[in-house]
């Protein structure tokens, strides 16, 4: 799990999307503990030594390092959704602009961000770190799977690392279908109809899906 976070956090890194020591990357370790990535660590540099051992709350149990000063946010992700295996907060540069715009992800142009993401909601701005913070997204995440945070970034969360590090790949490609179907000025979203048949299709697909989950493992 922690060569997981290190190689999602490596990619996040490569891909512009946690530049400097930005963004933070979690995943659930067990039924009471979390790991996270540390604070102040450049992810391209990110070891698995350097990844934090915290309980629940966010306190750390074990690891040589502090942990990400955002870890509430995660924490409040966890409790609104007892589903949620891995939590990734980054700044992806399109849809962070979105953010600083005031402007949430919610047109329905794109079957793919339809069916994987959903309508992206802005949460109110929260100076980073606070309760704050960490309540907006709450009040947010029991009904959606991704999250844009006012003049901050973007959270997406999910069933594993990758599921999360993809939904966050997802994001920053709708946002730039989004930025650039507005500027042509023809920007045509679906309708009632062809949203319910996306999530038919989704539906049917998840229902049918032939896919051998491997044992979780909770060894770091």
């Amino acid at each position: 799990m922690r060569r997981d976070l290190v190689r999602h956090s490596k990619a996040l890194y490569r891909l512009g999307y946690m530049p400097g020591t930005s963004g933070n990357l979690s995943v659930r370790f067990g039924p009471k503990t979390l790991l996270a990535t540390p604070t102040g660590c450049s992810k391209w540099m990110l070891k698995p030594e350097d990844i934090v051992v915290t309980d629940l709350d966010g306190r750390r149990i074990s690891g040589t390092r502090n942990v990400t000063s955002e870890i509430a946010m995660h924490v409040a992700i966890y409790r609104a959704r007892p589903d949620v295996k891995a939590v990734v907060h980054s700044h992806p540069p399109i849809a962070t602009g979105f953010a600083c715009a005031g402007k949430p992800l919610d047109e329905p142009l794109c079957a793919e961000a339809i069916m994987i993401l959903g309508p992206v909601p802005l949460a109110p701005y929260a100076t980073t770190g606070t309760k704050e913070l960490a309540t907006s997204l709450a009040s947010l995440a029991a009904d959606h799977t991704a999250i844009l945070m006012a003049n901050h970034g973007a959270v997406t969360y999910g069933d594993s690392v990758s599921d999360a590090f993809m939904k966050m790949e997802t994001l920053e490609h709708f946002a730039n279908i989004c930025l650039v179907a507005n500027q042509l000025g023809t920007a045509r979203p679906l309708g009632h109809t062809a949203i319910n048949d996306l999530m038919t299709a989704k539906a049917k697909y998840l229902a049918n899906a032939n896919v051998v989950k491997a044992p979780i493992s909770i060894s770091a």
